[in-house]
């Protein structure tokens, strides 16, 4: 009940504050923040803004809720706070934190980063939560516009001091127009001066004593104190070695004992204080424990014969007790403590790949280290050979492979398909080269088919001028034969031999081993086949077998011209000058280059190199200097005319943004791109044109020496407003410009003879060289 503060609580002083009430429920003091989830929160104060005033005016799209539209962003802001010391020389310590601020749900957490040495227990300080603002404001929580830098939040009693930010909350509070200050310096923290000076006093002291015993030990005959330093100073290598380990891999033998495996081991060396510890690396389902400590950490001694007794690594000798009891009593100590064993215990300089360590009977050979260990010895002792070595191989890891017995092959079905059903009770097909066939499939008008035309060698006279058509897929290496019969020769035109894989003659079949089959590589012309005790005689082959053993001619090498002209370039190289007097070239006209016909050719290949040279190699070369120039079947003027046809019909009038994308492929602005790079831009612009267009409008644009189109080129080829040509008729594109649609000259009836004797490179010096120790072997 509200009472008025400027009137007594006496009788009749006060109000009824139910008169015009209709509703008397009792007043709600928790809220539901989210569906399905009850949480005991205070109510908010309705009156405060739920929106911050922005300087952008809204948007009429859809707005997304804020756990999408933020979701996984966070403002991250750097901080500090003092912190009171009371046991310490110090008043205060300053202490570095990171502040997050989730923008999903307006979450924050502190967290403190760790630091060396430091003494205290540093992580999480605060969780992540929503953190109401201090007294007196009520009914709101720290949002965007409390955390900058240069303010000072109070959290939970406890002020921060925010002195800088990350580039995206940076970036962020300026496109939400909140002005971001220049970073502050945080102020240096008086404990840890304090402690860097100390460390810096202890090792230059600790040099000087060093220095000092050495000059004794040098100058003067050392003399035993009465009292002698019980304790060796450790603490200058700890600060210069702190945390630094050396890794190294080896193995423990024990095969030798009953059940005895290979051990692989990882051996720590700690720097600081010279000691080791080995664990053993068990690997996973191996029926032993994992995580298994070897050896645990120690200085591990070079020579080891038996355990030491108690009292042999105290520091000292005790030489008599006096006194009734321990509290009243006393001890003398031996000066010359001549009962201690020294012992020799491993240092790094003799770790080192390679190295055998006795390690309390067991040798344990290393065979490798990591980066770190290695960078260390590096710089330390210079060392640069680091090969690991090989381990022996545990019994589990010998795999003795069994070679499963085939039986012969019985000669039912194929052998694939005999031999499938020798490794499992239930019959299965033979498995294909998947790989293969999807290379060497059909792809377009591509049919990997390599057609040969044969005839047939045979005693019967009626079987030498049959004519056969030889298929060979290049998918499967399967061959197919169809005659051509002639009319009124007694034979049919049909299939002769249905696609299958031919095995090599002279084979033995019902063997285990598997057979031999003809590959593509064994065809070619001029070449005498044994097919299935059928002899034939390839005598041709057509454009696309040609072009295709040409373009892939190191797997197929009598198309090799640079092989062939090596062979043609050894055999002339001892008679040249008899071969370019003998055999003189004809001008077919004064404008023209001088044209050997193929027949004369062929005439001086087979004279000089006899059998050595077949048929397909001379073809070869005869269509290499061919001396039908291919011409162009497709003007530029012509793809040009059907490129404007296109993007008329289509109404494309994008070429500013080609362009565009062009200039933002092209860094350097040079003005030149590779056709990889062109092709890839213009297909992700959807540029309304079929593949085979667009590959032939490349194939015209101006180039370079280095290969790359001239993409400014390329835009006034395509600008339709620039030299406008009239449309072209309509036609099939994707059969006019395929490449085998075009025209193919009669390649190989004549060769350039002057490209011809410029390849062999050939020199009268040479010739005459190689012809003297002839003469004088001939005068001997």
């Amino acid at each position: 009940m509200q009472q008025n503060a400027q009137l007594p609580c006496l009788p009749g002083f006060n109000f009824d504050t139910n008169i015009g009430r209709t509703n008397f429920c009792r007043n709600q003091f928790f809220t539901k923040i989210h569906d399905g989830i009850y949480y005991l929160s205070e109510k908010f104060d309705k009156t405060d803004p739920v929106r911050f005033p922005s300087i952008y005016a809204r948007g009429e799209a859809h707005e997304l809720p804020s756990w999408i539209a933020y979701d996984g962003q966070r403002l991250m802001f750097k901080a500090f706070f003092q912190e009171s010391v009371h046991e310490r020389n110090t008043a205060y310590q300053v202490r570095v934190v990171n502040i997050s601020f989730f923008l999903e749900d307006g979450t924050m957490k502190i967290s403190e980063p760790s630091v060396i040495n430091s003494g205290l227990e540093q992580g999480v300080l605060l969780r992540r939560q929503r953190i109401p603002m201090p007294d007196p404001v009520r009914y709101r929580f720290y949002d965007i516009i409390d955390l900058n830098i240069g303010k000072e939040p109070e959290i939970f009693g406890r002020v921060y001091k925010i002195v800088d930010c990350d580039k995206f909350t940076r970036q962020f509070l300026n496109r939400m127009g909140i002005p971001v200050p220049d970073p502050i310096e945080i102020p240096k923290d008086p404990h840890m001066e304090l402690h860097k000076q100390a460390i810096i006093k202890y090792i230059i002291s600790y040099e000087y004593t060093i220095n000092e015993i050495i000059n004794l030990k040098l100058l003067k005959q050392e003399r035993f104190p009465k009292n002698p330093k019980r304790t060796v100073d450790t603490l200058g290598d700890f600060l210069k070695y702190d945390r630094q380990v050396l890794r190294f891999y080896g193995y423990w033998d024990d095969t030798d004992s009953l059940y005895g495996i290979v051990h692989d081991l990882e051996i720590h060396y700690f720097l600081c204080d010279n000691t080791m510890e080995i664990k053993e690396n068990v690997p996973e389902n191996s029926g032993r424990d994992t995580g298994l400590m070897f050896l645990r950490r120690m200085k591990v001694p070079k020579f080891f014969s038996e355990l030491d007794p108690i009292g042999t690594n105290d520091l000292f000798s005790v030489l008599n007790v006096l006194g009734e009891d321990m509290i009243h009593g006393y001890y003398t100590i031996d000066p010359l403590n001549t009962g201690k064993i020294n012992r020799e215990y491993y240092k790094e300089n003799e770790l080192s790949i390679g190295a055998k360590i006795n390690v309390f009977g067991k040798k344990i050979i290393i065979t490798d280290m990591d980066a770190f260990t290695k960078e260390f010895y590096r710089k330390k002792y210079g060392l640069n050979e680091f090969t690991p070595m090989e381990r022996p191989r545990k019994r589990d890891e010998i795999c003795i492979k069994m070679e499963k017995y085939i039986p012969p092959y019985n000669g039912f079905g194929s052998y694939e398909d005999s031999l499938g059903n020798c490794f499992a009770m239930i019959p299965q097909p033979p498995k294909k080269d998947i790989i293969k066939f999807l290379h060497f499939d059909k792809q377009g008008f591509d049919s990997h088919v390599l057609r040969f035309r044969a005839k047939m060698i045979s005693n019967i006279p009626e079987n030498e001028d049959r004519i056969f058509i030889i298929r060979v897929y290049l998918m499967d290496d399967t061959i197919s034969i169809y005659e051509l019969a002639k009319r009124n020769s007694g034979f049919t035109r049909c299939e002769f031999q249905k696609r299958m894989p031919i095995m090599l003659p002279n084979q033995e079949i019902f063997v285990s081993k598997k057979p031999d089959y003809y590959k593509s590589e064994d065809f070619y012309i001029g070449a005498r086949l044994n097919l299935n005790n059928f002899i034939f005689e390839m005598i041709s082959a057509d454009i696309y077998a040609l072009r295709y053993m040409e373009l892939h001619c190191d797997k197929f090498p009598k198309a090799n011209a640079k092989l062939i002209l090596e062979k043609i370039r050894a055999a002339l190289k001892p008679v040249y000058k008899e071969f370019i007097q003998l055999y003189t070239t004809e001008k077919l006209n004064e404008d023209e280059d001088q044209i050997l016909p193929y027949e004369k050719l062929r005439e001086i290949l087979l004279q000089y190199l006899k059998n050595d040279i077949t048929e397909h190699e001379m073809i070869t070369i005869a269509r290499h200097y061919s001396s039908h120039e291919k011409k162009e079947f497709h003007t530029r003027e012509f793809i040009r005319q059907l490129i404007h046809t296109e993007l008329i019909r289509t109404l494309w009038n994008d070429l500013d943004r080609l362009e565009e994308d062009l200039h933002n492929c092209d860094r350097g602005r040079t003005g030149f791109l590779s056709r990889d790079r062109v092709y890839i831009t213009l297909r992700g612009c959807k540029i309304p044109i079929d593949i085979e267009l667009l590959n032939s409008m490349l194939d015209h644009i101006h180039t370079n020496e280095n290969g790359k189109l001239d993409y400014n080129d390329m835009l006034r080829f395509m600008n339709v407003k620039i030299d406008p040509l009239p449309p072209a008729l309509p036609i099939n594109i994707k059969s006019a410009l395929w490449w085998a649609s075009e025209k193919q000259p009669d390649c190989g009836a004549g060769i350039i003879w002057c490209a011809f004797i410029k390849d062999l490179d050939i020199k009268i010096e040479e010739t005459d060289e190689t012809e003297k120790p002839q003469e004088l072997q001939n005068i001997r």
